[in-house]
């Protein structure tokens, strides 16, 4: 049997870490992969979720981010998968929920409300990003005093 499919919205799931990242996109958007990483080996344990998602605690998972814009040029790492989009980030997501998802157990992480909609009618799953764990801050960068987080 497959492995469960988590899907990641890059562009939506970057900034919830307050450092600048929109100087730094790439930059912001690797480290979140890094974070990403361990999910594939050990799924979701420890995390607030609610119990209709508990099957994201375990076992490993299938870890994809889209990336699109100025972070379409990272690499994927051993465990995470990165699938930049042609077009719209999206659209990408929703293809890939489409094409990989059916069959099999998926979630995705996203903030987006019209996207949370376009893949709930094709089966899959939402999860917030706060549920994710969170990235690294960006190295010697700081959000602007004047912005509330």
């Amino acid at each position: 049997m497959d492995r469960p499919l988590l899907v990641v919205d890059a562009a939506n799931v970057v900034g919830m870490v307050p450092d600048g990242w929109w100087r730094r996109r790439a930059e912001a958007t690797e480290l979140l992969r890094d974070a990403l990483e361990p999910l594939a080996d050990t799924g979701m344990p420890g995390c607030d979720l609610p119990a209709e998602l508990a099957w994201l605690a375990g076992p490993a998972l299938e870890v994809v981010l889209v990336v699109e814009g100025a972070a379409a040029g990272i690499g994927g790492s051993p465990s995470v998968r990165v699938v930049p989009a042609r077009g719209s980030g999206d659209d990408a997501i929703v293809n890939l929920v489409a094409e990989e998802g059916g069959g099999r157990r998926t979630a995705v992480a996203t903030g987006d409300r019209a996207l949370q909609s376009r893949v709930a009618r094709l089966g899959a799953s939402v999860l917030t990003p706060t549920a994710l764990p969170l990235r690294a801050r960006l190295p010697g960068d700081r959000a602007p005093r004047n912005r509330r987080w």
